[in-house]
């Protein structure tokens, strides 16, 4: 299944974030994939598209940033996918 994650950095934590991603990675679990990421122009939102089959490893994943950001999940489908479901139903 996939997610779009919708990060808001806390004021001022931008440096940090890096700072933490650079030492640490991302911290994921095992079982949930990152698939790729967009960062807006002033470093305060970030989206992220991941996949996973277990939505309670999110839970793990962001204990190790939710000093720093807030979270947002919304499961999401492809348009290919959205195409042939509403076909279905025409």
């Amino acid at each position: 299944m996939l997610y779009m994650v919708i990060e808001r950095f806390k004021e001022g934590a931008a440096q940090e974030i890096y700072r933490r991603f650079r030492e640490k990675g991302r911290m994921m679990p095992e079982g949930l994939g990152y698939v790729s990421s967009w960062i807006d122009l002033d470093f305060k939102v970030c989206w992220q598209l991941m996949q996973t089959e277990d939505f309670a490893l999110f839970d793990r994943w962001i204990a190790n940033w939710n000093d720093l950001i807030d979270f947002e999940i919304v499961p999401v489908r492809t348009s290919t996918e959205a195409v042939e479901l509403m076909n279905a139903k025409l």
